[in-house]
């Protein structure tokens, strides 16, 4: 009788109690730190067999002895973080000072696109009108951070993004904006090096109010002349 793998185990749970495990989703409550490292040995055998039906020499070439281990990790622990890795622990605070004006945060951003595991890499904007409570601005990294560290499509990203702020902060005005360059228009197919993508999710007075909306993409048109995206 076979002894399932640990993967098997985690699907196992997941299936039972009817979770779904897309790329994008996080499975964390359904696979402990020991199984993760568990996990890691398991895809290391794994990678081991794509690099031998590569006719990749693991054994005598020196820029291929230990990749297996090397791939397994940077999946789990890195680009796949997102994931694994439990939420990041967000606490917010009384607007004591009622601030009212639109708050606009800009990050570097990777991700992995979820149909050929090439990398993405651009920028993101946040904006946020802060409401009764505000987290700290660090704290809108962390969280596109973290749901960016998984497979995905842009389009997915920039409204998970743009969900998980409007829920932790209770604002009723959100709104994301993310440029990237994809690996899988860059490397592969057509490989155009000068390509990128847009995308924009707009949440309520951000959608509704054409002078707040008109403000959030003159600032960041600004900060990309600054930057020299543009």
């Amino acid at each position: 009788m076979r002894i399932a793998s640990i993967s098997d185990r985690i699907k196992r749970r997941l299936e039972m109690d009817g979770k779904r495990y897309y790329a994008s989703d996080n499975i964390s409550e359904y696979i402990s730190e020991v199984e993760k490292a568990d996990l890691i040995d398991e895809l290391e055998e794994k990678f081991a067999g794509v690099l031998d039906t590569l006719i990749i020499d693991r054994e005598t070439d020196p820029n291929s002895i230990d990749t297996p281990r090397r791939l397994a990790k940077m999946y789990i622990l890195e680009i796949m973080a997102g994931r694994y890795d439990k939420d990041p622990r967000i606490t917010s605070f009384p607007n004591d000072g009622k601030y009212d004006q639109l708050i606009v945060i800009r990050m570097d951003l990777k991700s992995m696109c979820s149909h050929h595991h090439q990398p993405v890499n651009g920028v993101c904007y946040v904006a946020c009108m802060p409401g009764e409570e505000v987290i700290g601005l660090s704290k809108y990294t962390r969280v596109a951070q973290h749901l960016a560290s998984r497979g995905h499509l842009q389009e997915e990203l920039c409204e998970m993004i743009a969900y998980r702020i409007e829920k932790l902060t209770k604002s009723k005005a959100v709104g994301v904006y993310i440029k990237a360059r994809h690996g899988c228009c860059e490397n592969r197919g057509i490989r155009s090096s000068n390509s990128s993508t847009q995308t924009t999710v707009l949440k309520g007075e951000l959608k509704t109010n054409p002078s707040l909306k008109q403000e959030f993409m003159d600032n960041i048109k600004l900060q990309e002349m600054n930057s020299g995206y543009l």
